[in-house]
């Protein structure tokens, strides 16, 4: 593997370098707060934030270092779009509830560049736009549709490419063309989390790592959590877990947690960074399982992932999936070595939707199905507004059924089906699509 690596490799998120996890607090938590937070990442850190912002007492816990989760894992990428695309939404339900939901993604997204300013948090927040390759003819067919209906319904503007004009967007001829997002952004996702964090802390947030809880016991009255370090009672809870929650129960029977895996490329030659990837896009592809590429926003570097939820052993086994995922698009980095590999856990739900709600006095918002960044962000602050008695906009994510299935414990067991439905259903909307293409064609001629 020493050919593939540089020598000072790291098992770690290249967002470490800028914005390493903070060491652990050496004292134990208080026994009683107004508020305890358990997650520390976007969603637990704003609801802890603007809590205490709002007078009350707030314990930040997590299992890990604080921000070790997937909120300093990510990519990065801040868009208005979720895995059920507009249309299925509306074919499914109806194209007012579509209009909802977009407009709500719309509102997350727009959240995250007003949070980063109002904050001051100096985190490469940018909208760059994004291009979606398409991976077969009949996707781009697709893509271009279904844009079309939400710039019809929004006026969310796109472009789709054809594969001549693909090197427009990335210098690579592995896609069928695809489509070109010119608002999507970006974001260095761990010097956000870290600005968010030090205003936490600054505001009184007492935030704790390497501080699992065991259990909870709620009566009409309090909540009592208990950890290693000693019981804690609080008012209220917030669960913000995600793909790290561990409590066996209601909660974690109805997520589905995916490990997910990521890579950073050694220094490039700037040049070769801008003929990669010419308008500094990011690039995701068009499968319901993506791969995903950018340019890292603080080193010339191309920070990449993919392979979610493959069985990867070990750190060698990351490191070649990785570079072929590289290479399959980019086989020109052929000698290219990667300076940084890692994994990390996600959340899926079972209607592919995200949730946030209350149950008694734990109030949750889990299951962000890769949308976590924009979306945590927001019901971090939804969770506080209802907390503290604010008014509540509707939201179509807040307090809807949030299914499980029968036998289903929180263990994915089923996980290699599932990666094998979407393979499946991927390459039948091509061959659906490839047909609608032709058609329209014929009709042409």
């Amino acid at each position: 593997m020493s050919d593939r690596i540089t020598a000072d490799f790291r098992f770690a998120p290249w967002w470490w370098e800028a914005a390493p996890p903070p060491e652990p607090r050496m004292d134990a938590p208080a026994g009683a707060y107004d508020h305890v937070v358990i997650g520390s990442g976007f969603t637990g850190v704003a609801a802890a934030l603007h809590l205490a912002r709002g007078g009350r007492s707030v314990a930040l816990l997590d299992a890990e270092r604080i921000g070790a989760g997937a909120s300093r894992r990510n990519a990065g990428f801040i868009g208005r779009v979720m895995k059920k695309s507009f249309g299925d939404i509306a074919d499914a339900k109806n194209e007012a509830y579509a209009r909802k939901t977009y407009q709500e993604l719309h509102a997350a997204y727009e959240g995250v560049f007003a949070l980063a300013e109002a904050e001051g948090i100096a985190c490469h927040a940018t909208r760059c736009g994004r291009f979606i390759g398409a991976t077969a003819p009949g996707h781009r067919v697709y893509l271009d549709a279904d844009l079309a209906r939400l710039k019809t319904a929004l006026g969310h503007d796109f472009e789709t490419l054809a594969p001549e004009r693909q090197r427009e967007a990335i210098a690579s001829d592995h896609y069928h063309g695809g489509v070109v997002i010119p608002d999507s952004g970006s974001i260095h996702p761990g010097l956000l989390h870290q600005g968010l964090l030090d205003r936490a802390i600054k505001a009184g947030v007492a935030a704790f790592g390497e501080t699992p809880v065991t259990e909870l016991h709620e009566d009409e009255e309090r909540v009592r959590v208990l950890t290693p370090k000693g019981e804690i009672v609080a008012r209220e809870v917030v669960l913000a877990t995600n793909g790290y929650t561990q409590h066996p129960g209601w909660y974690k029977r109805r997520l589905v947690p995916f490990r997910a895996f990521m890579a950073t490329t050694e220094p490039l030659d700037p040049a070769l960074l801008d003929e990669l990837i010419p308008q500094g896009r990011t690039i995701i592809d068009s499968n319901t399982n993506i791969d995903f590429f950018r340019r890292a926003p603080d080193a010339p570097r191309l920070v990449f992932g993919g392979a979610t939820a493959e069985n990867l052993a070990d750190e060698a086994a990351i490191v070649a999936r990785m570079r072929k995922i590289m290479l399959k698009v980019f086989p020109q980095l052929g000698d290219v070595r990667l300076s940084h590999v890692w994994d990390g856990y996600c959340a899926g739900t079972f209607d592919m939707k995200p949730h946030v709600g209350q149950r008694g006095r734990v109030h949750y918002a889990l299951g962000y199905n890769f949308a976590g960044v924009a979306l945590g962000c927001r019901f971090g602050k939804r969770i506080t507004d209802r907390i503290l008695g604010n008014e509540l906009a509707p939201s179509v994510f807040d307090g809807t059924a949030f299914p499980t299935m029968p036998l289903y414990t929180g263990r994915p067991w089923f996980i290699g089906a599932a990666m094998r439905y979407f393979a499946w259903r991927d390459a039948s909307l091509a061959k659906r699509w490839d047909k609608t293409a032709q058609k329209v064609a014929q009709r042409a001629a």
